[in-house]
């Protein structure tokens, strides 16, 4: 008799909602097949981040990005895992206009990924097209202090909260985005005590990235975790690997063995069968 191979089961968005307060949520961003193979098995929800902008196609932000793009590198993402939440990021210019635009965004990228779910960025400002999507069926995960889509108008890439007016103005924000009917929150570049606070003031879980480890989860770039993308770090970023001189290394070796001659080797090649 064969062995009958059990499915995996994927991680869901109420799995994801119902985590908080039970159990650390990890998440990793994922752009491409292999990225998403390696992580699968030790990732809760993986995010296909408009950060591929700048990670993938060297952007100099993340507003250049494109629905096609983000639906491509979903696609991708789905085939090389099973297990993980999928969540996509909504990019710049395809949700902010109308709740209805946003739908029809939402539904295509779902439609023709299969992820799970799609993130978009904004508090008060959003919180009409969040409960719009909601209540049409799109599990949204929301995203609130430093905003990656709001780069030019916030001044760069700069702490947010650190006043008492940004610290209110980001609870609200993160307080409409919960009653709006997202699942689950982002709380991006805050300030430590801003970020803890919001994570006991809602009842949905909060991803932190350069926020608290307070948060019910934690999410970093993998590019940025493994050393591969190293134009600058981030004060939150821990690597965990430098594989970017890995492969420097690699290819400096190969380039030797192909100029002196080592390379390929007689076991590298294919010979001609001997004939009796």
């Amino acid at each position: 008799m064969s062995a009958v191979t059990k499915k995996t089961k994927r991680i869901t968005i109420p799995d994801i909602r119902n985590a908080k307060g039970k159990q650390p949520i990890v998440c990793l961003t994922a752009y491409t097949v292999l990225t998403a193979r390696w992580l699968d098995d030790h990732t809760d929800l993986l995010l296909v981040g408009d950060s591929l902008g700048m990670v993938i196609y060297g952007m100099e932000n993340t507003l250049g990005v494109t629905l096609d793009m983000m639906i491509a590198h979903a696609q991708a993402v789905m085939r090389g895992s099973r297990k993980s939440c999928i969540i996509v990021d909504m990019p710049f210019g395809s949700y902010e206009e109308s709740p209805k635009k946003a739908f029809r965004n939402a539904a295509r990228l779902l439609s023709q990924s299969g992820a799970s779910g799609i993130k978009i960025e904004g508090g008060v400002e959003m919180a009409e097209t969040i409960e719009y999507l909601t209540k049409r069926g799109i599990p949204v995960m929301g995203h609130v202090g430093l905003m990656p889509q709001s780069v030019q108008a916030m001044g760069g890439f700069k702490a947010q909260g650190g006043s008492d007016d940004e610290a209110r103005q980001i609870l609200e924000d993160a307080k409409a985005v919960e009653a709006a009917g997202a699942f689950s929150l982002v709380i991006e570049g805050t300030v430590e005590p801003v970020a803890r606070k919001i994570t006991q003031s809602v009842s949905i879980p909060t991803i932190g990235i350069g926020a608290s480890a307070a948060c019910d989860g934690q999410i970093l770039v993998t590019e940025d975790l493994v050393g591969l993308f190293i134009d600058f770090t981030p004060r939150f970023v821990k690597r965990y690997a430098l594989l970017g001189e890995q492969i420097e290394a690699s290819a400096k070796a190969y380039a030797e063995d192909v100029r002196t001659g080592k390379f390929p080797g007689d076991e590298h090649l294919f010979g001609m069968k001997k004939v009796d």
